[in-house]
């Protein structure tokens, strides 16, 4: 068995939770020693407001928008009543610090301006109220390590709250533009798959359209011995069939870019080439198996569509992955074919996921086409699991 890294992974709730205890036991600890006056009150009401404004930090993540409006209105409270360290009172507001970054990359756009209001509203309005309240004066502590003024107060708390405002606010915008990116991506895999698709039933419909035109042309010629309707069907078939190969090909050519190749004139790849796409594997150093079952009758959409799936799964192994061995099995019957791909590799990157990105996409593109499942992830064991389940009875009818 391979030996696999070890991987430590820092969970958000625990962080959230060292935090939370961190920043209540900073409340108290302010409060109980501060710079200026001596907090005169029993010593449980100290930590009663510490463990309110700082716990709910802890649940942050989960309930952004009240967890802010609670340590909000728990540190003004607490300002209000004097239960702080005067001298560094944005100790106790240090929670709506966090509470309000928080909040403003996940909460709606009102939300956040009645958010950065009430953080701002909440500590210019308290922190007044207990020096003129208490008749505190820088003079009663001439010894202060921190300044007593309570507009020295408030401006710190105003720049940590606006700057954590202003923090949040940019991590929102970068995260927009990165999920917009993402999804122009996305979509733009997914165009660029469907022309694919295109082209290659462009070349599909057109072989079978010209078969039928060439038999009912023969047909149409041999049929003087049959007089009347047999006569005049073969006729419409040839004109039909004609009709319908030329505005397909007019129709799908326009899906072509200008600076596209010229079309490519070969067979269309199918299951019959997949040992050849599994020995390239086996030519970068990997062991590969490959069992085909059934697969002798399939239609030539469906066939081309199982290259594709086997032939993008196989290139994700090559380049995503330490694989040592990998193993294709493609399975048809009753129906249907099954395509599995299953390789024992790891991702060369931390994030614990197999990087497919578009290949992905036009993999999903390719099975929902013919109303089949996809399914894609890590396997328990080891390694990476694809698997597609694809219909192809009503293809067959219809070719």
């Amino acid at each position: 068995m391979r030996n696999r890294p070890f991987r430590f992974q820092v969970n958000g709730a625990a962080v959230d939770t060292v935090a939370a205890a961190a920043l209540a036991f900073l409340a108290v600890n302010a409060t109980l020693d501060p710079p200026g006056p001596e907090f005169t009150g029993p010593a449980w009401l100290v930590w009663l407001a510490g463990v309110a404004v700082g716990l709910p930090i802890a649940l942050r993540r989960r309930w952004p928008l009240p967890v802010l409006s609670w340590v909000v209105s728990a540190a003004a409270v607490a300002t209000a009543a004097g239960v702080v360290g005067v001298g560094v009172i944005w100790t106790t507001w240090l929670p709506v610090v966090l509470a309000l970054y928080t909040a403003v990359i996940v909460a709606p756009r009102v939300a956040v301006a009645l958010a950065l209001v009430g953080s701002l509203v909440a500590p210019s309005l308290t922190i007044p109220w207990l020096y003129l309240s208490a008749g505190i004066d820088p003079a009663d502590a001439p010894g202060s390590e921190a300044p007593l003024w309570w507009q020295v107060e408030v401006g710190m708390v105003v720049v940590l709250v606006t700057a954590a405002w202003v923090v949040g606010w940019t991590v929102r915008w970068r995260r927009s533009v990165h999920a917009e990116l993402a999804r122009r991506l996305a979509q733009e895999a997914v165009t660029t798959e469907r022309l694919r698709i295109a082209r290659e039933l462009h070349d599909i419909v057109g072989h079978s359209l010209s078969l039928i035109a060439v038999r009912a042309t023969i047909a149409n010629e041999i049929a003087d011995a049959r007089p009347g309707e047999s006569r005049a069907a073969l006729l419409t078939i040839e004109e039909t069939s004609q009709t319908a190969l030329a505005e397909i090909r007019r129709l799908l050519d326009v899906l072509r870019a200008d600076d596209d190749p010229a079309p490519d004139l070969t067979p269309s790849p199918g299951v019959d080439d997949l040992p050849s796409v599994v020995e390239h594997l086996r030519s970068v150093g990997a062991r590969a198996d490959l069992m085909l079952e059934g697969v002798e009758n399939l239609p030539q959409a469906v066939d081309l569509t199982v290259y594709r799936i086997v032939q993008e799964a196989l290139t994700n192994v090559v380049r995503h992955a330490n694989a040592g061995h990998c193993q294709v099995t493609v399975k048809a019957g009753h129906g249907s074919v099954h395509v599995e791909v299953l390789d024992d590799g790891r991702p060369q990157r931390s994030t614990g996921k197999r990087p497919t990105g578009q290949g992905l996409i036009g993999m999903r593109e390719r099975v929902a086409m013919y109303g089949g499942t996809l399914t894609t992830g890590p396997r328990p064991e080891g390694g990476f699991r694809v698997a597609a389940d694809i219909p192809y009875a009503r293809a067959r009818d219809a070719s």
